[in-house]
């Protein structure tokens, strides 16, 4: 029988969930961010940019090649990619129905569609502006499948959005939720769930995620709420990588050509051993680096909740230990199971 604090568990082991979530239970929170704006307010008519902007950086997978993409305003509802170099396509929605893999040693989310060439891959660093600034109608035109890389997490995507600046459509927003609190569980004790807005008549998005790393990222827990202000600071955040992966990928990993010519650096990418990190960690608390944390909920997290098609997603999320696999599974599982429902106001 479903533990009521967690929901319905929609894949993994129910021990497996209860351990996980008693773990997560017991984790010390080392940032609760209190309550601020929403998104844009709620309800509120759809967004899209008031005009195109552009943004180049040495590719993710390619670094020795500089990548260009634009974030074009559009009348399309939802988020849109559409490969500028390749003349055969059509533009593919951002949806759980067409993301292709969630990597392996690079984890990262890739959407597909048509045909096998037509493919994007790290789109969760683009796609979680969608939730974090409130933008509900988007077109991202790239020159490849390989999008550029930053030295400021997502942060130069954050400005350039800011500086193109929005504007409003004819049509409502929509809003939408879990129709009851649900969950998956990985076998490593990790999980993800969700649940429908505290306050019903005040719907908004709360994070709640917890990581523990066997390095010097250590356990960190970080709660907010999902506003404009809190998606910039955490947008900042970088990737991370141990110091043993990233002595193979530039090793043994050379032989494998989704890695050989990853364009991480120092700069752009938190690297942590086992007692301390090989460069200079940001989003310092209270002494305590919680950058690892910040990307993974305002970055990857946000990323999954943005494949979602019909709207904006607002209630309250949890994550323990998880990451994209688990993240996409949760949201496959909704759509499987018909869990969601449009919020009116």
């Amino acid at each position: 029988m479903p533990d009521t604090t967690y929901g319905r568990l929609l894949g993994g082991k129910p021990e497996d969930m209860a351990q996980a979530w008693d773990r997560w239970s017991r984790q010390p929170v080392d940032l609760d961010i209190p309550d601020g704006a929403l998104p844009g307010g709620h309800p509120r008519r759809q967004r899209t940019l008031a005009a195109p902007v552009t943004v180049q950086g040495p590719g993710t997978f390619m670094g020795k090649r500089t990548r260009t993409l634009t974030f074009e305003p559009t009348d399309m509802a939802g988020w849109w990619f559409e490969r500028s170099d390749l003349r055969d396509v059509l533009p593919f929605a951002v949806s759980p129905r067409n993301v292709w893999t969630t990597g392996d040693v690079v984890s990262n989310i890739v959407l597909r569609a048509g045909p096998p060439h037509n493919y994007v891959r790290m789109v969760e660093h683009m796609i979680a502006l969608k939730i974090g600034m409130g933008l509900d109608n988007v077109l991202v035109r790239l020159d490849s499948g390989d999008p550029p890389l930053f030295n400021r997490g997502s942060l130069e995507l954050v400005e350039a959005v800011e500086k193109a600046g929005w504007r409003e459509l004819a049509a409502p927003a929509r809003f939408v939720t879990v129709r009851e609190p649900v969950c998956v569980c990985g076998a490593n004790g990790s999980f993800v769930s969700l649940a429908p807005p505290a306050d019903p008549a005040r719907p908004t998005l709360h994070l709640d995620c917890a990581i523990d790393f066997k390095t010097a990222i250590g356990q960190q827990r970080l709660r907010f709420h999902v506003t404009p202000e809190h998606f910039r600071q955490g947008a900042q955040a970088r990737t991370n990588s141990s110091g043993v992966k990233m002595i193979y990928c530039r090793t043994i990993g050379r032989v494998f050509a989704d890695i050989r010519n990853l364009g991480y650096t120092m700069d752009n990418l938190l690297i942590a051993g086992r007692r301390g990190y090989y460069n200079e960690p940001r989003l310092v608390h209270n002494g305590k680096s919680l950058e690892a944390v910040w990307h993974r909920a305002a970055l990857d997290l946000l990323a999954a909740l943005a494949l979602i098609e019909e709207g904006q997603f607002v209630g309250r999320a949890a994550s323990y230990k998880a990451g994209h696999t688990l993240d996409v599974e949760l949201i496959r599982q909704l759509y499987k199971n018909r869990l969601l429902a449009e919020v009116r106001t």
